[in-house]
């Protein structure tokens, strides 16, 4: 059977009567790619998943994620869903859709759930980690998996800096100009700012996020740790909600989408594996 997953109207219509709901966790290297989305001229993830998928099912399916990343991000633990009228053991998912998939592509873990959750709009939180590889030599093993950064960085005035963004604010200094949500109020319940290593790890969470938020709020903490602007300035920038003052976007080379959270009666469904990207070995 051939079929296009992106065009509905090549679909006839069925029973829909009895479905599963199937959550699935992703990980992937953005590099190739732009962004998650499903787009007419360039490859998204969202396509190159559905149609692996849509092969398994025998049937077209639309894969729904928690975020959508941009261009060049990766995620480690992307939480999406999709729903089929196709009955295959988890096991089967999960090798048939990786045996479909290209290499840097692949699903984590497989789990049918009620057909209440949706893995968008059950969602009340996301994380993301910002990894920076700061030392003199570019990296090679690395490349375009993490950011580099070869100026020394004040790592102490940049964790004073992030501190200061846990709680409710106007984001609008720290979206894109081009961001789609209709209101740029977030929730952070977190932001962390941590040496491992050579790297230095950014984590962040949130219950959304803006279009280029964690990009932007990045290319502020680099401002600070090169001293081009004092910690102070990170509030200040944010409070004028005027994203021309702040300063550019950082890469997204070194940015993943690490988790997503939901309401008990679904998260204690999922899967829990150790938190990402592996190499790093961080603690959970």
């Amino acid at each position: 059977m051939t079929f296009n997953p992106i065009d509905k109207n090549s679909v006839t219509p069925v029973d829909t009567s009895t479905t599963y709901t199937i959550a699935i966790a992703i990980e992937f290297l953005g590099t190739r790619y732009h962004g998650w989305q499903r787009q007419l001229e360039v490859l998204g993830v969202q396509e190159a998943l559905e149609t692996a998928i849509s092969k398994v099912a025998n049937e077209p399916v639309e894969v729904i994620a928690a975020g959508r990343t941009d261009a060049s991000v990766h995620a480690s633990n992307m939480i999406a869903h999709f729903v089929t009228r196709a009955y295959r053991p988890a096991h089967n998912w999960l090798r048939g859709v990786n045996s479909l998939l290209p290499d840097d592509i692949a699903l984590r873990w497989v789990q049918p759930m009620p057909t209440d959750f949706h893995a968008r709009f059950s969602a009340i939180a996301r994380r993301y980690r910002y990894i920076t590889l700061n030392q003199t030599a570019r990296p090679a093993l690395l490349n375009h998996q993490v950011t580099h950064i070869y100026d020394p960085l004040d790592v102490n005035a940049m964790q004073h800096a992030a501190n200061d963004i846990v709680g409710t604010h106007d984001f609008t200094s720290y979206r894109a100009a081009a961001c789609q949500s209709n209101q740029p109020v977030r929730h952070v319940s977190h932001a962390k700012l941590f040496v491992h290593g050579q790297f230095i790890v950014f984590d962040i969470q949130a219950d959304g996020f803006l279009h280029h938020m964690v990009r932007n709020l990045m290319g502020t903490l680099y401002a600070i740790g090169k001293h081009e602007l004092e910690p102070a300035d990170f509030m200040k920038i944010l409070n004028k909600k005027d994203r021309t003052i702040a300063p550019p976007t950082a890469s997204g080379d070194g940015l993943y989408f690490i988790n997503a959270y939901y309401p008990d009666h679904f998260q204690e469904q999922l899967p829990a594996l150790p938190l990402t990207p592996i190499w790093l070995n961080l603690p959970s």
